[in-house]
């Protein structure tokens, strides 16, 4: 067990032990309320009564309590009724709910020591998974067809993969064994075999140790190749001609050595116990989490954090979980931000009414942690996913142009909040159209995407870029101010003058031309584009394959020395 594991098995412990001690304390404020009710009805008290009882269910079975569990469950039933209700309560009930109060209080007053075993053994099997990915540059391209496979070879060359080109697949057999993680293109048809291909895949797999990251080529879009080529672990499946900018976003996803972004997620629930103890358990698994223990502060916290997913306990003292959720739903920003109720709710009609209000989906709070985390994973990446089909470009897998429109109005109003630096850059590839025309349209693809990986590979994390339309781009410099964004993007303009790029026997430069502006001088989104616009104009103007910052009085510029 690691460290990191023995940490957090000590953290459930220590949870479990809070719960015990925190008990009297429960049990007196439920002995109070019902006591309360008995001299007097009041509505307020009785839904107060049902949300302590509802929340000790909750606690109880999640740290291995099962018999309090058990007996607040069945008293929570009843006292739901009676707030569906709102009538007063009759004598048969009274009697009945006073025993049940009187039986929660007892249990929950002495806990048998053995459920504190439960309770730790609860946990066991929690480990920490990480969210890194990484993988080779080097590609294996495994085609009979020697001139196919090398012009493939040549296209790949130009996104910077190490490749390898293997006609035979006797010498692909040798080579894969000796670099076992290269991600291998494998053509499904071979001269004396259709699925030739898949057939070697499914014994080399057997014969590795990991399984070999293979995505299959092939002339047929059938189902028997495509089954082959799942059951033989199979990641993609290209038909031929292969749309290389689909293939590139492929390989770019297995190569990548950068890290995903952590899972973020906010919780919102006013139970202490079960706040921290959601948040310890999606944390081990590597996810970044904020939570809010009162409904009535989320607002700061949502704005700030920009949650991957939001869990909403469904009973609240100040709102419930549905009444939180309509209220974050009216907010644009998080119309499709997946939202998970969590609660114990058994009850088939409240569930159902809880998912068709704004809801994604309802999680009992005591789940197995492992099918928690599993949940709350499922949801963040399909989420993730589909907005990538919106929010990306196709081709360089940037922010498009709508969302890196939002994601610079959110900086803007964060920067003039905070009083922090922001620079925007303004990005236009010279003399595109001749580029398009010399070489073709393929060749201005490679350009832009090329323009792009260097963007992504030379600016921070924090900074942001999008694809702002056909040859420009547009990037949004957090905690940056006009000179050091001067600095960054002449830089960047430097190096991307000098690649060489490939285009059959051609080789051929290309420079860009970049204008920005600063919140220093321009305080709003609108103002700041029109600058940086402007400055780029004036680049243009004076010739090309320079940097010029827009000023409200003067105009400053990095020229570089070697213009069109």
């Amino acid at each position: 067990m690691t460290n990191s594991e023995v940490e957090f098995q000590e953290k459930m412990r220590l949870l479990a032990a809070s719960f015990v001690e925190s008990l009297p304390e429960k049990t007196s404020k439920i002995e109070v309320m019902w006591k309360q009710l008995q001299a007097g009805w009041d509505v307020e008290i009785l839904q107060m009564l049902h949300r302590t009882i509802h929340g000790l269910a909750d606690s109880s079975k999640t740290f291995g309590y099962l018999e309090i569990s058990t007996v607040a469950r069945i008293l929570e039933q009843e006292l739901k009724d009676l707030v569906q209700k709102e009538d007063p309560i009759s004598e048969q009930p009274f009697t009945q709910i006073n025993e049940q109060v009187l039986a929660l209080l007892q249990v929950a007053t002495k806990p048998a020591p053995s459920h504190t075993q439960e309770s730790a053994s609860a946990f066991k099997n929690i480990s920490i998974v990480t969210q890194e990915s990484s993988g080779p540059k080097q590609i294996f391209v495994v085609d009979d067809d020697i001139e196919a496979a090398q012009e493939l070879a040549m296209q790949l060359c130009y996104y910077d993969y190490e490749v390898e080109v293997f006609s035979q697949l006797s010498e692909f057999r040798l080579a894969i064994k000796k670099t076992p993680d290269a991600i291998i293109l494998m053509d499904v048809e071979f001269p004396d075999d259709r699925l030739g291909g898949i057939k070697v895949m499914k014994e080399i797999q057997q014969e590795l140790s990991q399984s070999a990251q293979v995505i299959f080529i092939s002339a047929h879009d059938d189902l028997l190749s495509r089954l082959g080529a799942v059951r033989t672990g199979g990641i993609a499946y290209f038909t031929k001609p292969i749309n290389s900018a689909e293939l590139i976003e492929q390989l770019d996803s297995l190569s990548s050595s950068q890290p995903q972004v952590s899972f973020r997620v906010l919780i919102v629930g006013d139970d202490p116990a079960l706040l921290t103890y959601h948040s310890t358990v999606l944390e081990q698994a590597g996810m970044t989490i904020k939570t809010v223990l009162s409904p009535m502060d989320v607002m700061e916290t949502l704005l700030e954090f920009s949650p991957d997913l939001i869990l909403i306990d469904l009973y609240m003292s100040e709102c419930s979980g549905i009444e939180l959720t309509k209220v974050i739903r009216q907010l644009s920003n998080f119309v499709s931000t997946p939202i998970v109720y969590l609660s114990s709710e058994d009850d088939f009609n409240t569930q159902l009414e809880a998912s068709s209000l704004a809801g994604n989906d309802f999680l009992v709070k005591s789940i197995d942690p492992q099918k928690f985390i599993s949940a709350v994973t499922s949801h963040i990446q399909r989420d993730r996913l589909l907005r990538s089909f919106m929010e990306r470009d196709s081709l360089t897998g940037l922010f498009n142009h709508t969302s890196i429109t939002e994601q610079f109005d959110r900086e803007v109003v964060r920067s003039n909040r905070l009083n922090t630096p922001l620079s925007f850059a303004m990005v236009d590839i010279d003399s595109f159209k001749s580029i398009n025309d010399t070489y073709g349209h393929s060749a201005g693809d490679r350009v832009i995407k090329s323009l792009a990986k260097l963007l992504k590979q030379r600016l921070r994390e924090t900074d942001i870029v999008g694809r702002y339309g056909g040859e420009e781009f547009a990037v949004v410099m957090t905690d940056t101010d006009a000179s050091k964004a001067i600095k960054v993007m002449d830089q960047i303009r430097q190096v991307f003058s000098r690649l060489i790029h490939l285009n059959e026997d051609n080789e051929f430069s290309v420079s860009f031309s970049c204008g920005i502006a600063d919140i220093v001088h321009f305080s709003d989104t609108a103002s700041m584009a029109a600058a940086a616009d402007e400055a780029l104009y004036q680049a243009k103007q004076g010739g090309r394959n320079r940097v010029i910052l827009k000023e409200v009085a003067s105009n400053t510029c990095s020229n570089g020395s070697d213009n069109d």
